[in-house]
């Protein structure tokens, strides 16, 4: 009986002690970073003079707006525009028949709500002016220029 006792405590022993050395610990750090970013919600949008008139000769303005959004918390973004594909001197041009070019003004104009995420997007108003000194003596037809918008963080 005490064999017994004796093989039944050392069978015990050897089984706490290998469950000591098997034990251990590890502290487990868990990371992710959100990027502060912003994006436009779509990847075009189109600025109309509509129908310049000669006859009238009036200065036209432009309006339209297109939506974007920055990750939450992300300072004010910035918007540039760059100067179009036929840009000269200082002038912004849209490009007509027979190489004829109409000089317009842009502007850009961010919303002032805070920056909420892509749940809630904000817009950028993009206004421009055509002089009605700049088309009286035209050719007839469709003008149009390419300008690029940036928007960053």
């Amino acid at each position: 009986m005490r064999k017994i006792i004796a093989i039944g405590l050392t069978v015990a022993m050897l089984a706490m002690a290998g469950t000591a050395m098997a034990s251990g610990s590890n502290t487990l750090t868990v990371q992710a970073n959100v990027s502060g970013t912003c994006k436009f919600v779509s990847a075009a949008s189109t600025l109309g003079f509509g129908a310049l008139d000669p006859s009238d000769g009036s200065d036209v303005p432009g309006s339209t707006t297109t939506n974007y959004w920055c990750t939450k918390g992300v300072p004010t973004a910035t918007v540039t525009a760059n100067n179009g594909a036929h840009y000269s001197g200082t002038q912004r041009q849209m490009a007509g028949p027979a190489g004829e070019m109409i000089p317009y003004s842009l502007d850009l104009t961010l919303d002032i709500n805070p920056n909420l995420g892509p749940g809630t997007p904000r817009s950028l108003t993009i206004s421009g002016e055509v002089l009605g000194t700049d088309y009286i003596s035209k050719m007839a037809g469709d003008y149009s220029d390419t300008v690029t918008l940036n928007i960053t963080p």
